[in-house]
């Protein structure tokens, strides 16, 4: 022991409340890339509409659904898991939707070329959105550049 760490009368810090953060920020990222995924592909997709107050019960609903579809997955060991994530998000996001627009009819998706097209962009924005922005916003957060 150190004559400094002796003295410290500060009490330790726990880190559970950082990792509660980490896990809300997560969750706060993963909602607004699926909410910003749902919009752009009805910006660009035709053939996808949405409605303000059903779209969001139809991110409500498509994250909750995506959330709970992907459970499975966090209890593979991590080596398969990754080689799974590709294939299996498609599937996952695919489901999702399929749920959001069966019961909310927030989203409307007309056509099969505008259901792949939706499923591809959805998962796309939220797989960079998952990858990038918590790192992001937790090296932000511990004050590293």
């Amino acid at each position: 022991m150190t004559p400094s760490s002796v003295f410290n009368t500060q009490p330790e810090v726990c880190d559970l409340p950082l990792a509660m953060r980490q896990i809300l920020l997560r969750a706060a990222v993963l909602l607004m890339s699926w909410a910003i995924g749902l919009l752009i592909a009805a910006w660009i997709v035709p053939g996808v509409s949405l409605s303000v107050p059903g779209f969001i019960v139809a991110v409500v609903v498509f994250s909750v659904a995506q959330a709970i579809l992907s459970l499975p997955m966090l209890k593979l060991p991590r080596q398969y898991a990754s080689l799974l994530l590709g294939g299996t998000g498609l599937v996952l996001t695919i489901v999702a939707l399929i749920l959001a627009s069966v019961l909310t009819h927030g989203i409307t998706i007309d056509g099969m070329a505008p259901w792949v097209a939706t499923t591809v962009v959805v998962w796309l924005v939220t797989t960079i959105g998952a990858i990038t922005l918590p790192e992001l916003l937790i090296r932000d957060e511990s004050g590293s550049t």
